[in-house]
């Protein structure tokens, strides 16, 4: 019998579609808007603070108060749930803000199997996508898709190992001869360092992230420390924001004296799911266009 599937996580549902599986999935979270088809499935949780009419400085601050004040960011239509009876929920424990957790599922006694999928790396998002890939009777699939996604960024990898240097540092506007430098904004009022599996997409891509700490959480900083560090490329990509919605922010972003480019980091870059590959050669065009061609992804040039 099929398992009955809610997933209370953007990347989890981008996962569960990957694997074939879109069928089992009974309910999504309002941020599930990949594949298409799962903006059809029924609603079961939303976000309490409304980000559509909100800047970063005004999401940031209503964020920060309801953390302080020990309200959940998050509602869930725990009779939704229920009625829709899940075999399985599928949540995180990574960021109190980005996802309903799975302490928050336990409170509502809801009877079902959580699991949970915490990624802090490149290696680890493709440890979940196996693992629900077992636990869903699909694990042929899941290598597959596994396969895919480091394959791809393999494949990065080497078209940038022989362009590194003089085309690589021309392409991102920096001196030639050495790797191109790279801030990726996790948020931009305040503006946040990368953290997690970010700065191993700049790896990846054959630049280093000035201020970005690989695998760990990304964090608060100011755009003194970023014009410090001297990055030749600066790309906007604040959790949860696709490529228009951070270029509207744009002006919050004073002159660093380099390229600024705005991303879709809600599909690409923020959410730890197989496109992150994608987000590998989007960047490696940024920084060697001569050697990686464009992937076709949406962005902006805020600053050429």
């Amino acid at each position: 019998m099929p398992v009955r599937i809610c997933s209370l996580l953007p990347s989890a549902t981008e996962m569960v579609g990957a694997l074939g599986l879109l069928d089992s999935l009974v309910g999504v979270s309002a941020e599930c808007d990949f594949p298409a088809a799962a903006r059809g499935k029924p609603v079961v949780t939303g976000a309490r603070v409304d980000t559509s009419t909100l800047g970063s400085l005004a999401i940031d601050a209503a964020v920060r108060e309801a953390l302080q004040e020990g309200r959940s960011l998050y509602a869930i239509d725990e009779e939704l749930i229920r009625g829709l009876a899940p075999d399985l929920i599928l949540t995180q424990d990574l960021c109190t803000v980005c996802a309903v957790s799975s302490g928050e599922v336990a409170l509502c006694g809801i009877e079902a199997e959580t699991m949970v999928l915490d990624a802090h790396t490149i290696a680890e998002i493709g440890d979940c996508v196996l693992a629900l890939g077992a636990r869903l009777g699909v694990p042929e699939r899941a290598a597959e898709v596994v396969r895919a996604m480091r394959e791809k960024v393999a494949g990065v990898e080497a078209a940038v190992a022989g362009a590194a240097g003089a085309a690589g540092a021309a392409g991102a506007g920096g001196a030639p001869g050495r790797r191109p430098r790279v801030f990726v904004a996790e948020w931009l009022e305040p503006p946040f360092a990368a953290g997690h599996w970010v700065p191993e997409l700049v790896a990846a891509a054959g630049g280093v992230e000035v201020l970005g700490r690989a695998g760990q959480p990304s964090f608060a900083t100011t755009w003194d420390a970023v014009r410090a560090a001297q990055p030749d490329l600066v790309v906007l990509a604040p959790c949860g924001f696709d490529a228009a919605l951070a270029a509207a922010e744009a002006g919050l972003v004073p002159d660093l004296g380099c390229r600024v480019i705005a991303v879709d980091a809600n599909a690409y870059y923020s959410r730890p799911a197989p496109r992150v590959a994608d987000g590998v050669v989007q960047l490696a065009h940024f920084l060697y266009p001569e050697a990686v061609a464009d992937p076709g992804m949406p962005f902006i040039v805020i600053r050429p």
